[in-house]
């Protein structure tokens, strides 16, 4: 249980500068940090206001409820002091999601702050737990995910701040939003730095052609990723070359290079299947930059823990990003081909919903690869570019979600993962004796035996007549030289 909350005061500062200048009535955003199960500490790097959603309104505003009195000549509340808060809680919490994309591992939404009057502030506390509670479940930041996230509350009358652990209960109560020590100091400059190339191999089964076992290759993938998470869990890791042995802490302010030891298993990412069930398999492969920030006096088992957990979440973010991009297309394709005459062909068929019996040969399927982009001091924020983009076109997204300019020098932006990351899928077909799907297929392979069984006995029968011939020479020269001998 979070206990204790160490901001960054410079980013802190100027938040709250800027909110004092814009006297803005009420604003919601997100926080920003790690939370520390070992530590019972909470980190905040920064605060981010959610932007106005599509209409152009606020994320958060206010609701008159001492109008009345107002009008009457009572002068002792003002408008804010007088009003409850209104919370756009699905765009807080799709703003959270979209954030939680751009974060690297270790960093993420930790929850939400708001700026409000006290009183609005009190009046507000079960919409603030339900919003929180559904931010949680649009970015959630573990594996094995924390059951709390903060709520910071920046008040302007009187002017101070606030920092409650909320508790992720299924109901509000007067114990979900309970008071944390909350102070500003130095983090971001204490930060370090672990860096890790995974190079990754599943093996996804293609069962035969069965309706209820006919998955899509995204629906597959995606149970392999879950598959691969379990056995990544348990692999050890070289940090600089030596191996992390318990709950050590870090010795360097350097930067680390972390390598993952995947145990030996015997098929730990696959289900025992019968030879009537599996007709063969894909094997999918590929490599995933990752990195995770540690806080002070975490162990450096917390930053394997964290590269784990990036790892898996890059790899469903491509996955999520590359099906968005094909349902949007081929969307697109059907709008583009209405009202026209004739046979219009049919939109192709995104890779991610192909079955596996449609991949019957090698192929790379391009994954959006990574890229780093300086954010905070010694913090990057990560994102993913398409084969067919430029960095150009992640700027206005950058603005919008983070309210960060892009960098003014271009080479500041990272590109570890210097070719696209991609998946090269291997199918191997290994058909099973008697099984009446594969029986077009089972005859090939009888014909292809036969020529090779043919093939080989002419050979043999070939090579007994070059001995045969051999031996007679032999006895022949024999007879010669015995009659010249005479």
């Amino acid at each position: 249980m979070v206990k204790s909350v160490l901001a960054e005061e410079t980013r802190l500062k100027l938040t709250e500068d800027g909110l004092f200048q814009a006297a803005l009535p009420a604003q919601v955003g997100l926080v920003i940090g790690k939370l520390s199960s070992s530590l019972d500490k909470g980190f905040v790097f920064d605060l981010i206001p959610t932007p106005a959603n599509d209409a152009g309104e606020p994320a958060c505003s206010l609701l008159e409820s001492g109008k009345d009195d107002r009008k009457k000549g009572s002068k002792t509340k003002t408008l804010a002091e007088a009003s409850l808060l209104v919370i756009d809680r699905d765009w807080v919490a799709e703003h959270a999601r979209q954030v939680s994309r751009l974060l690297l591992g270790g960093v993420n939404v930790i929850g939400i702050y708001i700026w409000a009057a006290e009183s609005s502030f009190k009046t507000s506390t079960t919409i603030l737990w339900q919003t929180i509670k559904v931010v949680a479940d649009a970015a959630q930041c573990y594996e094995n995910d924390l059951d709390e996230r903060l709520l910071i509350h920046i008040s302007f009358s009187p002017r101070r701040w606030s920092c409650r652990n909320c508790k992720l209960g299924s109901t509000f109560s007067s114990s979900s939003l309970r008071p944390c020590d909350f102070k500003m100091g130095k983090v971001l400059p204490s930060l370090q730095t672990f860096k890790c190339m995974y190079n990754f191999e599943m093996r996804l089964p293609i069962f035969c052609a069965d309706a209820s076992k006919a998955w899509s290759f995204g629906d597959a993938l995606r149970s392999g990723i879950t598959s691969h998470a379990k056995e990544l869990r348990d692999a050890k890791a070289l940090v600089d070359g030596n191996l992390v042995v318990g709950d050590q802490p870090s010795t360097s302010d350097t930067a680390h290079e972390v390598d993952l030891l995947l145990p030996f298993t015997k098929d730990a990412t696959k289900e025992a299947h019968s030879t009537e069930e599996v007709m063969g398999i894909i094997v999918v492969s590929g490599a995933i930059f990752s990195s995770a920030y540690l806080c002070p006096k975490e162990p450096i088992s917390q930053a394997i823990s964290d590269i784990k957990v990036d790892i898996i979440n890059s790899f469903r973010s491509r996955l999520d990003i590359l099906c968005d991009v094909s349902e949007e297309e081929n969307s697109r394709l059907k709008v583009d081909n209405e009202g026209k005459f004739g046979s219009v062909a049919s939109p192709k068929k995104p890779a991610h919903k192909l079955t596996l019996h449609d991949i019957r040969k090698s192929c790379n399927l391009l994954f959006p690869r990574r890229i780093l982009v300086p954010w905070l001091p010694g913090i990057c924020i990560c994102d993913y570019l398409q084969s067919s983009d430029s960095i150009q076109d992640l700027k206005d997204q950058w603005k919008e979600l983070l309210l960060m300019d892009a960098p003014s020098d271009m080479k500041t932006i990272l590109e570890p993962e210097a070719e696209a990351t991609s998946l090269s899928t291997k199918s191997s077909w290994d058909f099973a004796h008697g099984n009446p799907k594969s029986e077009s297929n089972g005859s090939q392979m009888k014909e292809r035996k036969d020529s090779k069984r043919s093939t080989e006995t002419k050979r043999h029968y070939f090579n007994i007549l070059i001995a045969l011939a051999l031996l007679l020479l032999s006895v022949l020269m024999g007879s010669g030289l015995m009659f010249l001998s005479r």
